[in-house]
C-alpha cells in the first residue's frame, strides 16, 4: 500500500514562504541545491514534537504551532529603533557586531580597526563567494534536527569570524542580535568562528528586541572550531521579548589540548531551545559548560547539550542552575558519551532547580552512554543515596521502630 503524506496549511504556508523568500536567500548553484535539500528534511518532519526523543519536552506544534514569514530587511526606522535598544543593552570594551531583522548592520557595528589576526566578514559575502570549503563547512550540522535543517535552508545573514593561529584578542567579539520588526515574522541567521591554533578569544551573543517589536521568532546558529591550543570563553545573553521564541543551535569542536568555557543565562522569551553539540576531536582538551534559567509566568526554556569524548585524556564539567516561578518550566537535557578507547575520560554532570511557588517540577534528564568497550564503573557518577535504609530480604523501607513492618 502506497502511503501520501499531506500537508498541512502550515506546511504549504511555510513552503510558499520558502519560495517567495528563495530570491533573497545568498547563495546560487550549489549552494542553493544544498538549501533544497535541507528544505526538504525539514518538510519530511515539520515542528519537532514530543514523539521525538531530544524534543520531547519542548513540543513546539504545541508551543509555537508555525513557523512565522521571513521579516524584512531593517528600514532607516528599523535601525533607528535598534539603535535606541543597544544603548539600553550596551557593555562597555568590547567588538560589537550588530544583526538587526536577520541581516548585518554595519553601521552601529564597529568593524574598522580590526585587531591583528582577527577577520571579519558577513554571511551573505560568504555565501556568495565561490570558497566551496568554507561553503561545506557552513552546512556541516548535519540535517537529522529539523530545526537546525530549517536554518540551514533559511538562513539569510550572520557572521564569519577568523581568528588567526597564536592570536590572543584582548577586545571580547559581541554579537547582537535585535528584533525589531513591527509585523509578526522570523529571523535565520548563522555565524561560523574559526579559532586558530593556540589563539584567544571571548564571544558574547545577545537576544534582544526594540521596544514595539510584536511576536517574533529568533532562529539562529552558531558553529565554532577551536583550534590545537586554543581558548575560548563563550557567554548567551537570551534577553528576548516576553512574547518571543528563540531556537539556538551550536556545533563546537575542539582540537587537542584546547579548553572551552561557555555559560548561558536565560531571563526573556516565551519559548526558548539551546542545543549545543560539543564534539572532542584533539586528547587533552576541556569543556566547562555552564548555565542558568531565571523564569516566570509562562515562560518555557529547554537547555540541551550533547558530549562526545570522542578521545582519551579529556574531561568535561556541565553544571546547570534554574531560578522557577510562577508557572514557568525549565528543562535540562545533558548527554555524555563516551566513545571506544576515549580512556581517562574525566566527565561530570550537575543540575540544581529552586522553585518558589512548589508548583511546578523542573525537568531534568541526565544521560550517560558507554561504548562496550569503556569501563562504566570508572567514569560513571556515584549512584544517588537513598535517604532510607532497606530491609536485606524483601527491600522494603525501614520504618522506625514504632512503625516497623514485618517482612
Amino acid at each position: 500500500m502506497n502511503v501520501a503524506l499531506a500537508k498541512t496549511d502550515t506546511g504549504r504556508a511555510l513552503s510558499d514562504a520558502f519560495a517567495i523568500a528563495r530570491d533573497r536567500l545568498p547563495g546560487a548553484g550549489k549552494v542553493a541545491d544544498i538549501r533544497q535539500r535541507a528544505f526538504e528534511a525539514y518538510e519530511r518532519v515539520g515542528l519537532p514534537h514530543r514523539r521525538i526523543e531530544d524534543w520531547k519536552y519542548t513540543d513546539l506544534r504545541v508551543l509555537m504551532r508555525e513557523v512565522l514569514p521571513l521579516a524584512a530587511a531593517p528600514d532607516a526606522a528599523a535601525l533607528k529603533r535598534a539603535g535606541a535598544a543597544l544603548k539600553l543593552h550596551a557593555i562597555e570594551g568590547v567588538r560589537r557586531l550588530v544583526l538587526v531583522d536577520g541581516t548585518f548592520a554595519p553601521k552601529p557595528s564597529e568593524i574598522a580597526s580590526l585587531e591583528k589576526g582577527l577577520g571579519i566578514r558577513t554571511l551573505r559575502e560568504a555565501l556568495e563567494g565561490g570558497d566551496t570549503a568554507l561553503h561545506a563547512q557552513l552546512f556541516a550540522p548535519e540535517n537529522s534536527d529539523p530545526m537546525v535543517a530549517l536554518n540551514s535552508a533559511m538562513m539569510t545573514d550572520g557572521l564569519v569570524i577568523d581568528v588567526a593561529d597564536g592570536a590572543v584578542l584582548t577586545q571580547p567579539l559581541h554579537i547582537v542580535h535585535i528584533a525589531s520588526g513591527a509585523q509578526p515574522s522570523a529571523m535565520f541567521t548563522r555565524s561560523l568562528l574559526n579559532l586558530g591554533k593556540a589563539a584567544n578569544a571571548t564571544l558574547v551573543e545577545s537576544y534582544i528586541a526594540t521596544e514595539g517589536a510584536k511576536t517574533y521568532q529568533a532562529h539562529d546558529s552558531l558553529i565554532v572550531s577551536i583550534g590545537d591550543g586554543a581558548r575560548l570563553d563563550h557567554v548567551r545573553l537570551v534577553e528576548d521579548d516576553r512574547e518571543a521564541f528563540n531556537i539556538s543551535s551550536s556545533v563546537v569542536t575542539l582540537g587537542a589540548h584546547a579548553h572551552f568555557n561557555t555559560f548561558g543565562i536565560t531571563t526573556g522569551s516565551h519559548v526558548s531551545r539551546y542545543q549545543a553539540v560539543i564534539a572532542f576531536a584533539g586528547e587533552g582538551s576541556r569543556v566547562e559548560t555552564n548555565g542558568v534559567n531565571l523564569l516566570n509566568g509562562r515562560q518555557h526554556a529547554d537547555t540541551t547539550l550533547f558530549l562526545d569524548h570522542a578521545v582519551p585524556n579529556c574531561a568535561s564539567r556541565e553544571i546547570f542552575r534554574s531560578v522557577v516561578d510562577d508557572r514557568g518550566h525549565s528543562v535540562f537535557q545533558g548527554r555524555i558519551v563516551v566513545r571506544p578507547h576515549a580512556q581517562k575520560t574525566d566527565a561530570k554532570m550537575m543540575t540544581r532547580a529552586l522553585l518558589c511557588p512548589m508548583r511546578r517540577k523542573p525537568t531534568t534528564s541526565p544521560n550517560w552512554k558507554f561504548s562496550p568497550t569503556t569501563s562504566p564503573a570508572a567514569m560513571a557518577p556515584p549512584p544517588a543515596r537513598s535517604t532510607k535504609a532497606c530491609c536485606s530480604i524483601c527491600g522494603r523501607a525501614v520504618f522506625p521502630r514504632r512503625r516497623r513492618r514485618r517482612c
